[in-house]
């Protein structure tokens, strides 16, 4: 394991990044609603991306064909943006940016409600949520992944919601995936040590049935395997001596849609 530790200056321009990341989910969150399609999301946050100096971190990314993720219902993560993939009232939509500015990549996901969203469904989305402060909370010097991981894990099961094995958060900096691997299921006291200087990108997905999923014929898309509805939140944070620091934001988000779900 190879964990590349940032200097106060390279962090400043992870947040850079960052924060354009979260300047892009606010253009988008004035435009989700029933009857635009995710290619429609998908063009708007590519231009806003390049007008602002940057490029996606995810177009080409492994031979992703897209600017972004648009992940709707039952899709957990890597949903490809398409002009057949319309939104309807009562769905709802995680989108994942990514960009890259001034050598360093941003990275932050959010799960939207298109029009009358079930309370059934809020819910799940609520404690997804809650559950990634959580685990911010427990990003600290001296602390291990694990108990990042047991943080989101139990207070997700303990709502009887699953939380997806085969996907995790990452390190983050001048590559999209860095060491340590993320989880967010574990046992507290295990994986790596956090230490000053460490950027992660913690982003629970999880599901409002069982944690299986599997991956569609085109590569990417990850689904639930009963078809319930999953949710997923993600920021990046920096490990720093006062604690741990939010690099991106849902500060634009918040102030388009509120930030009661």
């Amino acid at each position: 394991m190879d964990i590349y530790l940032k200097t106060d200056e390279e962090i400043e321009l992870m947040r850079a990044a960052n924060q354009l990341v979260g300047m892009t989910h606010g253009e988008l969150a004035k435009i989700i609603k029933p009857g635009v399609s995710t290619l429609y999301l998908n063009d708007i946050a590519d231009e806003y991306i390049r007008d602002n100096g940057a490029t996606p971190a995810f177009l080409g990314y492994k031979g992703f064909p897209k600017s972004i993720c648009t992940s709707v219902n039952d899709v957990v993560v890597h949903g490809i943006p398409s002009a057949d993939v319309v939104l309807e009232d009562g769905d709802i939509i995680s989108v994942d940016i990514g960009t890259v500015l001034n050598g360093f990549v941003g990275d932050s996901a959010y799960t939207y409600c298109v029009g009358e969203v079930s309370e059934e469904i809020k819910q799940l989305l609520r404690t997804t949520k809650e559950s990634l402060y959580l685990g911010i909370e427990k990003a600290r010097i001296g602390n291990r992944i694990g108990d990042i991981s047991d943080a989101v894990q139990t207070y997700c099961e303990r709502a009887t919601y699953s939380v997806v094995r085969e996907l995790t958060g990452h390190g983050c900096g001048r590559l999209m995936h860095e060491d340590p691997e993320v989880p967010n299921y574990g046992r507290r006291g295990q994986g790596p040590r956090l230490s000053y200087g460490m950027c992660i990108c913690i982003e629970p997905m999880i599901n409002g049935g069982r944690k299986d999923v599997f991956q569609e014929n085109d590569g990417w898309t990850i689904r639930t395997r009963d078809h319930k509805c999953s949710a997923h939140y993600e920021h990046c944070v920096a490990i720093r001596p006062e604690g741990p620091q939010i690099l991106s934001t849902f500060e634009y988000v918040e102030q388009i849609i509120g930030k009661e779900i």
